[in-house]
């Protein structure tokens, strides 16, 4: 099976996840800038959500150029990655609604720990199916970064339950560690299209 639908079908649910999240945000009542003040936990859940939604989107991509060919298990991988995605719009707006409470912020790092983990999955499910010399394999190397944030979204959601405003720090600090693209992958896609 070629890759092109399983392409189409994540961008598409990428896209209404980040639709529904700034849908959730609701427009203050009354005309002064002070009226911004009480929204303002929700318009930063949602910036650090629609940061994290595109970098799922932009590494997704560019790990999808190096696949080959499209196996059962990498749809099954790739459902179950974009599930724990289609829950940041709820952990944002309960996050936001209740000004980075502990208990929704703790959430909200529960989500990001498993759609960490999801795409971890979803990578070594590519490896399997396309083995140990893939070009994916090879280009992930030590993988440094994707083993460092599941460690850092434990920290926060720990932090999260004592100091809500910690844990946004490890979970913003997870989000710019993955801000630049993963140069590792797209290294290999150029060198394949020499």
């Amino acid at each position: 099976m070629g890759k092109t639908r399983l392409e189409a079908f994540s961008d598409g649910v990428l896209a209404i996840i980040i639709t529904i999240m700034v849908l959730e945000m609701k427009v203050p009542h009354g005309a002064s800038l002070d009226a911004l003040w009480p929204v303002l936990p929700v318009f930063l859940s949602y910036v650090l959500s629609f940061v994290y939604v595109g970098i799922y989107w932009n590494n997704h991509h560019h790990m999808l150029h190096l696949v080959r060919r499209v196996s059962g298990g990498i749809l099954w991988a790739n459902l179950h990655l974009l599930f724990w995605l289609s829950l940041l719009p709820f952990a944002t707006g309960w996050m936001g609604e209740n000004h980075l409470a502990a208990v929704p912020s703790a959430l909200y790092g529960v989500v990001l720990l498993m759609a960490a983990l999801a795409y971890w999955i979803l990578q070594r499910t590519i490896i399997h199916v396309q083995g140990p010399e893939s070009a994916l394999a090879g280009a992930l190397g030590r993988d440094w970064k994707g083993k460092l944030s599941p460690l850092i979204y434990v920290a926060g959601i720990v932090f999260s339950v004592c100091a809500p405003g910690l844990g946004m720090a490890f979970y913003a600090g997870a989000a710019l560690l993955w801000l630049v693209p993963d140069r590792r992958i797209e290294r290999v896609v150029v060198q394949s299209h020499d």
